[in-house]
């Protein structure tokens, strides 16, 4: 699930949650916006049993896909789009 927080300066923060247990294991955000480096953007759990990790964001498309131990690689299927590289966040 993507969370979308309006931010001065046109900017956006994006909240991406996950089920807590679910891939198992640890699961990082990468994309366009951290040079699809792992473990930068690593998914936390929440006292509400998600995991979640925010990353601000400018205006654009941008492309993301979730990694999972193991490399398990999977899109979020509340994204703008999706297509064979991956998810899109439009802002």
């Amino acid at each position: 699930m993507l969370k979308r927080t309006p931010l001065f300066g046109r900017k956006t923060r994006i909240t991406f949650a996950l089920p807590a247990y679910d891939p198992s294991g640890v699961v990082s955000v990468v994309g366009d916006f951290n040079d699809w480096c792992p473990g930068r953007h690593e998914l936390r759990r929440r006292s509400n049993s998600t995991r979640t990790v925010s990353v601000i964001l400018p205006p654009g498309v941008h492309r993301f896909r979730y990694l999972g131990t193991g490399g398990l690689w999977f899109d979020d299927e509340t994204a703008d789009g999706i297509d064979h590289l991956g998810s899109l966040i439009h802002l």
